[in-house]
């Protein structure tokens, strides 16, 4: 039943050797990869005009500048990934620099800042989403949690089916977010320069403000670059695509970098020339959408995309997200589980991971995510100034040729991605405070996790000259409850390995413990019944003293206890409910002691 359901939901497993059919074409992966860089189009400028409108609506021309500072750092950014693409082909992105040129410690903060920020990317992604359909349909909003966190597992679901098949789905929202902007802009475009909008809904560039200071512009800058998260995914995820990996990834960043570049010049440009004032009820892209074509279909067109766009935007998260994971499990800083393929040849585990952390972030902000906002943005600034810092630590040591115009590449990233993060934690140290608490932690985590792997290598581990441990001989404990097919089945298999074979019976009733002692010996006469009175009607009591003492006598012979559980399989699973499941406990506590072989012996239910 649970095998057809899961068939249904994610489809037929995947044999290892279809592994290359899941790798990504350039226009699959941007789709999948790119989603929240292009999703943060609908938000970037509102962030810039939000702060400035602090001051007069006459300092919005300053968007214009500081649009094209955002450029100017995307630039740096693209062509530093780039350069980590070929450096690094096989993916981990700001973790695997900077752990590499900066050290273990580095790499992890990286590594853990990115993955708690695939799932604030999630977590936001999906709110904001959510926020617009409410928006359509305020009936729905007493219902915002239920359908963000429906969203969160049908993203999930469709991730669990594989990175071909999500891309597929997944391309068609995305790529009609940017034409359905294109078209905004080619149409806003038109009409500023057939003079259809009036020059005087804008001031004048170099209009003289008063109480503008180069804190808050720098301030309003930083809040700009929130249109730049999700950059680094593709870095992250260069496994995910066709051969030849890198050289693809390389054209998909460079694709993305300019289409982030041209829609989010031309939103602020035309929210400038428009006048346009940011709205608690209105979005800065639905009122230009407004603007140039009124309330017709193009505009529900708009609205609709950048909606859908919103909600994608977590599928970033869903591709960048398991392949860190990838790399941190393989480097033994978290649960190796994460290295491990699922059905669909994706690694499932990590996507399980981030949809279940997802809704728990969302149900515990209530669906109100826009405080973690300014949390989501630092958190993508801190890998940002790693990963260029050891990019310019990787070329100051190794000189390759041309070596200087890509150090003064990174030079410029890492010291405007560094002024960026220092601004969000000087202006916005109250929402993002939290990261100086978190980030020591789950590094110190990641510590412990790979103190705990390189321990148990320890252990595992043989050594030369070392005297093996030998065993003279093994002694069987068989538990029983009563004389029944289940317990002769037990004992006769107990038999078949050795003559030293114990049964032992707990009882709770003298009267019941000698008629139990006659019966088995008719029964089993050649088989030692030890019968333990519980005073305290507890059967794994008595019975791991019991085999503590057998244990200690028997180590003195060389001797292993092994405990054989009788236990029956009724024929149907729900069964198991209707009894009472002494055999689990005794095994569960049984586990842990040492030189005690715990086994089942099952007996299967005809009927």
């Amino acid at each position: 039943m649970l095998s057809a359901v899961k068939r249904f939901l994610i489809g037929r497993p995947l044999k290892s050797a279809a592994l290359g059919e899941q790798k990504l074409n350039k226009l699959k992966a941007l789709a999948i990869l790119s989603s929240d860089a292009l999703s943060s189009v609908a938000y970037g400028t509102e962030q810039i005009l939000l702060v400035l409108v602090t001051v007069s609506t006459v300092a919005f021309w300053y968007s214009l500048p500081i649009a094209v500072g955002v450029l100017f750092l995307l630039t740096a950014l693209i062509l530093s990934y780039r350069q980590i693409i070929f450096s690094y082909p096989h993916g981990g992105g700001a973790y695997v620099v900077s752990k590499e040129n900066l050290g273990v410690n580095a790499g992890l903060i990286a590594g853990g800042s990115l993955l708690v920020d695939y799932i604030l990317t999630v977590a936001v992604s999906v709110s904001a989403g959510t926020d617009a359909i409410t928006s359509a349909f305020p009936k729905l909003h007493d219902h915002t949690i239920l359908i963000a966190i429906i969203l969160v597992i049908f993203i999930t679901l469709l991730n669990l089916r594989g990175v071909t098949e999500s891309a597929s789905i997944l391309a068609y929202p995305v790529y009609l977010f940017v034409i359905a902007l294109f078209v905004l802009i080619g149409v806003g475009g038109f009409k500023i320069l057939t003079g259809q909008v009036s020059p005087e809904l804008h001031p004048t560039l170099g209009t003289p403000v008063a109480g503008i200071t180069l804190f808050l512009l720098l301030r309003a800058f930083a809040s700009g670059c929130s249109a730049l998260t999700g950059v680094e995914a593709i870095s992250n995820a260069i496994p995910n695509f066709k051969d030849p990996a890198p050289n693809n990834a390389a054209k998909t960043l460079i694709l993305m970098g300019s289409l982030l570049a041209i829609l989010f010049s031309g939103i602020t440009f035309l929210a400038y020339y428009y006048g346009i004032k940011p709205s608690p009820t209105e979005t800065v892209v639905s009122q230009i959408a407004n603007q140039t074509f009124g309330r017709n279909v193009m505009y529900y067109f708009i609205q609709g995309t950048t909606a859908l766009i919103l909600v994608l935007a977590a599928n970033t998260g869903y591709s960048a997200f398991p392949l860190l994971a990838y790399n941190l499990a393989k480097d033994k800083y978290i649960p190796r589980m994460f290295t491990m393929r699922g059905d669909r040849l994706g690694y499932s585990n990590g996507i399980l991971t981030l949809g279940v952390a997802s809704i728990i972030l969302i149900i515990a902000f209530k669906g109100e995510t826009e405080q973690l906002i300014p949390l989501y943005a630092v958190g993508v600034f801190i890998p940002f100034t790693l990963s260029q810092s050891g990019m310019i630590v990787k070329w100051f040591r190794e000189k390759p040729k041309g070596w200087g115009y890509k150090f003064i590449i990174n030079f410029v990233g890492a010291l405007i991605s560094f002024t960026v993060m220092m601004i969000f934690f000087i202006t916005k140290f109250t929402q993002v405070w939290s990261v100086l608490l978190f980030l020591p932690i789950i590094v110190y985590c990641f510590h412990r996790i790979n103190r705990h792997y390189e321990s148990v290598g320890e252990q595992l581990r043989l050594k030369a000259g070392e005297p093996a441990v030998l065993i003279e001989g093994n002694v069987i404990i068989v538990p029983v409850a009563g004389i029944t097919q289940v317990v002769e089945n037990s004992i006769n298999y107990a038999k078949s390995l050795t003559d030293q074979v114990i049964a032992v019976y707990v009882s709770f009733d003298r009267e019941d413990e000698k008629l139990f002692e006659q019966k088995w010996k008719s029964w089993q006469p050649d088989v030692r019944l030890v019968t333990l009175h519980s005073h305290y009607r507890s059967i794994i009591q008595p019975l791991t003293k019991f085999i503590d003492t057998v244990e200690h006598k028997a180590a003195e012979s060389n001797y292993w206890v092994t405990v054989l559980i009788p236990q029956f399989i009724p024929k149907k699973s729900w069964h198991n409910i209707l009894h009472n499941q002494s055999s689990i406990l005794i095994r569960a506590f049984l586990l842990y002691k040492r030189k005690v072989v715990v086994a089942t012996v099952p007996y299967h239910f005809q009927k």
